[in-house]
């Protein structure tokens, strides 16, 4: 094998000394270079990418709390239609249930009123029935016929004797 032969040794140091250093020159000159370039863009794209995630972070939170606060405000806002809706439904409730009342309360006086007169309206007819069964039944019983004015004195007595009567 030509590696191994002594003689040869020499020349082989230096070819390798040479092509290292070659090698080297093309690494630290070409190639580093390059690899350093493209791993300061890899780094630069990963600080813009994280950059921009946290202002995209920001901006969703920002979002997220403007949200929450319309929805808190349109709670509100349903909570106050609500209350004022009921309230508006309670006066009306209330304004509707005094008309019934006194609407009510007009007809029970009107019916009072007519029952008064429908009840002063059959007194009157049973007084007047009483005094002429009284005038007749006194005419067949002795044969005298009593004057209007006795009959109705005597009836109102009566009347007025049992608690019933009603002054003419």
């Amino acid at each position: 094998m030509p590696q191994l032969d002594i003689t040869t040794f020499s020349p082989q140091i230096i070819w390798l000394f040479i092509t290292f250093i070659i090698l080297y020159v093309l690494m630290a000159k070409v190639a580093l270079p390059r690899i350093g370039n493209i791993l300061e863009q890899r780094q630069a794209r990963i600080d813009d990418n994280l950059n921009a995630a946290q202002n995209l972070r920001n901006e969703a939170t920002a979002d997220a709390e403007a949200y929450d606060k319309s929805l808190a405000d349109a709670r509100e806002q349903a909570r106050t239609a609500i209350y004022e809706a009921t309230q508006e439904m309670s006066d009306e409730s209330a304004r509707r249930h005094e008309e019934l009342g006194s609407r009510l309360s007009g007809e029970i006086k009107a019916a009072e009123e007519r029952i008064s007169e429908a009840k002063e309206a059959a007194v009157s007819g049973i007084r007047e029935a009483a005094e002429s069964v009284a005038s007749v039944a006194t005419e067949r019983l002795i044969g005298v016929v009593p004057g209007d004015d006795a009959v109705q004195l005597a009836i109102a007595a009566a009347l007025e004797a049992s608690g019933k009567g009603t002054a003419k």
